[in-house]
């Protein structure tokens, strides 16, 4: 297997040989992009990894599909750590797209012969997708568990949609206890009004929010701040996908550590421990 690495600052694993590239934007706003020295051997696969964080990057990729296959590759692989559009999973309101659908028909449509990501926002993106290989947030999690010393934990369930993922993440840490929590979202406008953890125990306990999306981060500042008024000594936050679209100030003040993947971009903040998918999952 070789790799072709579009996303820049995206760790991939030292062994597997990488494909060079050159990738630019034509005047007229189009991106392009040139395939360097390709393998000889036209049956090996090809993995092609790219974070998929805006229209620009999803046409790269694309575009970077067509030019081995026009090279004669037939074993093409998608690495799309992060999923784009995975949280529009559902409508909401009249008149939304069902988003991650749309993207879904489209990488469909490549004919891949793997679709790798990594801890997508339900299970709608892996029912979507066609020949994918899902890696969930456990390794990622018990990684973190190593670095901070393994002392007792409460595993936080953000909200009622992660209660049953954090469960099962529970188990596979070896029965760990979980602490369910709810926010109150308007889901025309986004904005939260009011949270509440359903645990009464707290008082000294060392908790970890666990979740795979960090956007602008009022989830955890919300829940962290509940932890807290229950009696929480330590509140540490574990994303798959750090967005961080606010920054770091807020969530620094709030949290004793933040952790995250370079999933989705390349973090230089000292208040935030990134590790690199390519030393966490098997490719």
């Amino acid at each position: 297997m070789k790799i072709l690495n579009l996303s820049s600052g995206f760790q991939m694993p030292p062994q597997i040989e990488a494909i060079p590239f050159e990738a630019f934007t034509f005047n007229g706003g189009e991106p392009h992009i040139k395939l360097g020295t390709l393998p000889n051997d036209k049956s090996e696969e090809i993995l092609i990894a790219q974070r998929v964080t805006d229209s620009e990057a999803f046409m790269q990729l694309l575009l970077a599909t067509d030019a081995l296959r026009r090279a004669g590759f037939r074993k093409i692989s998608a690495w799309l750590p992060y999923f784009p559009a995975a949280r529009q999973d559902r409508m909401m309101v009249p008149g939304e797209p069902l988003s991650v659908k749309v993207y879904a028909q489209i990488i469909n449509a490549q004919g891949y012969e793997r679709v790798l990501v990594f801890d997508p926002h339900s299970d709608v993106t892996p029912a979507l997708l066609d020949r994918v290989e899902v890696t969930t947030n456990f390794p990622f999690v018990e990684k973190i568990m190593q670095l901070i010393g393994n002392q007792p934990f409460c595993l936080v369930a953000p909200d009622a949609g992660a209660t049953k993922k954090t469960h099962k993440l529970a188990q596979q840490l070896g029965g760990m206890e979980v602490v369910a929590c709810e926010k109150i979202r308007d889901v025309k406008t986004g904005q939260l009004s009011g949270f509440s953890v359903f645990s009464d125990g707290l008082k000294g306990r060392d908790c970890l929010i666990t979740d795979d999306i960090c956007d602008g981060g009022g989830t955890f500042l919300g829940i962290a701040e509940a932890l807290r008024k229950k009696g929480a000594e330590r509140v540490y936050l574990a994303v798959s996908h750090g967005i961080f679209s606010q920054g770091f100030e807020k969530l620094e003040a709030a949290l004793d550590g933040i952790y995250t993947t370079d999933s989705f971009r390349h973090i230089e903040n000292s208040a935030v421990k990134q590790l690199g998918l390519a030393s966490i999952i098997k490719l």
